[in-house]
């Protein structure tokens, strides 16, 4: 079961102070993406060379309240996976909860024992739906 470290999320109040931030530590912009529908901002960073393993920063244009005291600056670390599905059900079965099953042959979260939150994303295009994952509601919080 091959896996690729992707990125780790953090959410940010004010998107321009953090980049300036990350950039004093030697972080570039390498990509963005701009969210009309989800009214979100995504900005992936990383050292000169290691472009490969970003920092994934997440503005939210409506603001988030909560931040910096309710712990919801970490988001989750995201992992490539070959098979979706084959991981999940390898996971699902040695006892670990799909919090967010793969319903689009695409995109799945799960906790670790320390509730942090893993995202496992399809390699290349997504996998064409496929049960039990099509029809399986969340669990929990993702």
């Amino acid at each position: 079961m091959a896996l690729k470290y992707l990125h780790t999320m953090v959410r940010v109040k004010d998107l321009e102070k953090s980049m300036a931030f990350y950039e004093l530590l030697g972080l570039r912009e390498t990509s963005r993406k701009e969210s009309e529908g989800g009214r979100f901002t995504l900005v992936f960073m990383a050292p000169p060379g290691q472009e490969e393993c970003p920092l994934e920063l997440t503005w939210n244009w409506d603001g988030d309240d909560g931040l910096p005291s309710d712990s919801r600056h970490f988001g989750h670390l995201a992992y490539r996976v070959d098979d979706i599905y084959e991981t999940c059900r390898h996971l699902q079965e040695n006892g670990v909860t799909i919090n967010r099953p793969p319903r689009d042959g695409h995109m799945a979260f799960v906790r670790s024992p320390d509730n942090i939150s893993i995202e496992l994303l399809q390699a290349g295009d997504a996998l064409a739906p496929q049960e039990p994952w099509a029809s399986m509601e969340n669990t929990g919080h993702w």
